[in-house]
């Protein structure tokens, strides 16, 4: 497989801060349209990894490709407009602003006033937003709802889909099902499989194995900093993949028996 199969690539990447080694010698390819989970435990690296994705970090050695050129991202800006778009924790929702208004939070459609005055084209904010959402399978009941009554299911929704809408072609999540029910999860695993539908490339960072195994296509996986091994799905079962997790007895023998099938 060539370099211009991948859509983004680390390669050997390390990150140091003073005498912390964060992240030693890890590779992650993501193929072009596949969701891609990396697992690990807290104070595996995965927060680092993300930041170095996103743009945050620059890493002290190694290389990170996009369409199999070399970049150096200095901000997360630069990240974004390359098409690699980071969905955090956090979600950068503002509670008591609309759902519109934080679908175009910074890039607001305009409309002149009495044909002179630049105001927020209130009406196409929130079709769009409404048409963005429902594309995504997510029904809101007005646009101008606040985003503090929606669910922890639905904010994620909003903020996957505000991401797709303005370009992303790369899709990095945050521990997206972390704090949410069944159901809620269960609605955010199918929004990820429609993302990956439409030709966009999933990173889905968590360390529930029970979350990511349905919806990945590969999996990498994260302990101290190293990486385990990348797997595709069909050499790996779930069960070997939460050994691996839990580094428990099994997990030389499960390593032994996938020797040669890391992709």
């Amino acid at each position: 497989m060539t370099t211009t199969d991948y859509i983004l690539q680390l390669e050997d990447i390390s990150k140091f801060f003073g005498p912390v080694i964060a992240l030693n010698g890890v590779t992650l390819r993501l193929k072009r349209g596949e969701v891609h989970c990396l697992l690990g435990d807290n104070g595996a690296g995965k927060s680092t990894l993300i930041k170095t994705l996103a743009g945050v970090h620059a890493p002290e050695k190694g290389q990170y490709l996009v369409d199999g050129k070399p970049v150096r991202f200095k901000s997360p800006r630069e990240a974004l407009d390359a098409g690699i778009a980071t969905v955090y924790q956090d979600l950068a929702l503002v509670p008591l602003m609309s759902v519109a208004r934080n679908f175009f939070m910074g890039r607001e459609p305009r409309r002149k006033l009495f044909g002179v005055l630049p105001v927020m084209d209130h009406e196409l904010a929130g079709r769009t937003a409404m048409e963005r959402l429902a594309e995504m399978g997510i029904r809101v009941r007005d646009a101008d709802q606040m985003v503090g009554n929606m669910s922890g299911g639905e904010k994620q929704c909003l903020a996957i889909a505000r991401a797709i809408h303005f370009g992303a072609r790369v899709l990095i999540l945050d521990e997206p099902t972390a704090a949410l029910g069944v159901k809620q999860s269960g609605n955010v695993l199918r929004l990820v499989s429609r993302a990956r539908d439409r030709g966009i490339s999933v990173i889905f960072i968590t360390h529930n194995v029970n979350h990511a195994y349905p919806v990945a296509d590969t999996f990498t996986l994260l302990n101290r900093g190293q990486s385990m091994g990348s797997y595709a799905k069909a050499d790996i079962s779930k069960e070997a993949v939460l050994d691996m997790m839990a580094g428990g007895a099994e997990m030389k023998k499960v390593m032994e028996d996938l020797e040669g099938v890391t992709i």
